[in-house]
């Protein structure tokens, strides 16, 4: 996409910084995600609350070096002029190996520079089997252009 992804959003350049976001994430590179949030970036996520870029990377080393084998889709909710409201799901197994299916909302506010400067995270694990996974594209890759999106049941 040509046009930057900074307030004020419209439809498209929102939707884009959500799939921006989903494919950062699913790197799993802490240092690649953190660079989308200010300096002083207010977080609460579930109830753990960072504020700035460096608990925002430590905490995500932590996050993936406990939640294994970690896929994230993320799809747009809502929008305003600097805020977007995102549903997602995402998949992982803790350490002992059972696979999880994480749901949840996030309500994102962002700068004028486009750099999100507060993220509200709820999120809710249910244990599913290893059968019961949707999402199969290589570890570490964007989400196939071709995938189904968040299925609208578990």
């Amino acid at each position: 996409m040509s046009v930057p992804l900074v307030p004020p959003f419209s439809l498209e350049t929102a939707t884009a910084k959500v799939r921006a976001a989903e494919d950062a994430w699913n790197s799993r590179d802490p240092q690649r995600v953190s660079m989308a949030y200010s300096e002083d970036s207010e977080w609460r996520n579930r109830s753990t609350f960072l504020k700035g870029r460096h608990e925002i990377r430590e905490f995500l080393s932590g996050k993936w070096d406990t939640e294994l084998d970690y896929r994230l889709n993320k799809s747009i909710w809502a929008f305003s002029d600097d805020q977007i409201a995102v549903r997602f799901q995402y998949e992982y197994r803790n350490t002992e190996g059972q696979w999880f299916r994480a749901y949840g909302n996030e309500l994102w506010q962002f700068d004028d520079a486009g750099l999100m400067c507060r993220r509200e995270a709820s999120i809710n694990d249910v244990a599913i089997n290893e059968s019961e996974r949707k999402f199969h594209w290589p570890l570490g890759e964007p989400r196939p252009a071709d995938h189904a999106g968040i299925p609208q049941v578990r």
